[in-house]
């Protein structure tokens, strides 16, 4: 998130990452206590300790504010490098598992899925502010597996693209229906059962 200007582009007195993280910090919290319908930017406000102006100046609304601090959890999410793309890819597994056993993190985007259904904007901003920058992991994830010779190259950018989002599809749909629509658990097992099969579909296509 910008630090030095506001999101609309207005100059002026710097933003603080604090002040940032302090608000959407408050945010979940109140989400997980009021709920969607209930939550207020008065509500943010107080429990931030910051004035409302000052949500304003940085969201233009509640919308804005909670993919913000649904999508602030969700770049806690690192892909390490364990040596091998399968042992890469359970590793994400159970770290987005656990991060939807937090109940900000559930109760926020449960919320946000539920809300967007009647709202084309804000199902633009999960893409953008969400979906698209976590991406990233797949598109890391590949580069490493194609460096160690477990993936071919892909020529093609288009086709690479397509491959992307399939990938973070398949991975982010299974996992949250999982946790959050079965409820049933995520644990070292099933992620290397769900892991495998995912490697075989891989492996299966790139030799296609």
């Amino acid at each position: 998130m910008p630090n030095e200007s506001t999101p609309s582009g207005r100059t002026g007195r710097p933003r603080s990452a604090a002040a940032d993280a302090a608000i959407l910090a408050a945010t979940r919290d109140a989400l997980v206590e009021l709920g969607w319908s209930k939550l207020t930017m008065g509500d943010v406000s107080a429990r931030a300790g910051v004035a409302k102006t000052t949500l304003y100046r940085r969201w233009a609304g509640k919308n804005e504010l909670v993919v913000d601090a649904v999508a602030e959890l969700f770049d806690s999410l690192e892909l390490p490098d364990r040596g091998c793309l399968e042992a890469d890819v359970e590793d994400v597994v159970l770290q987005f598992a656990a991060l939807l056993r937090r109940p900000e993190a559930r109760t926020a985007l449960m919320a946000v899925v539920a809300e967007s259904t009647r709202d084309p904007a804000l199902r633009d901003r999960i893409r953008s502010a969400i979906v698209d920058r976590q991406k990233r992991l797949v598109v890391l994830g590949r580069e490493r597996a194609q460096a160690r010779g477990e993936l071919p190259r892909e020529p093609d950018e288009a086709v690479a693209e397509r491959t992307t989002d399939l990938i973070f599809d398949v991975i982010a749909g299974t996992v949250v229906h999982r946790a959050l629509v079965s409820s049933e658990p995520v644990d070292d097992l099933w992620a290397a059962s769900f892991t495998a099969l995912l490697m075989h579909g891989l492996r299966g296509s790139a030799g296609a």
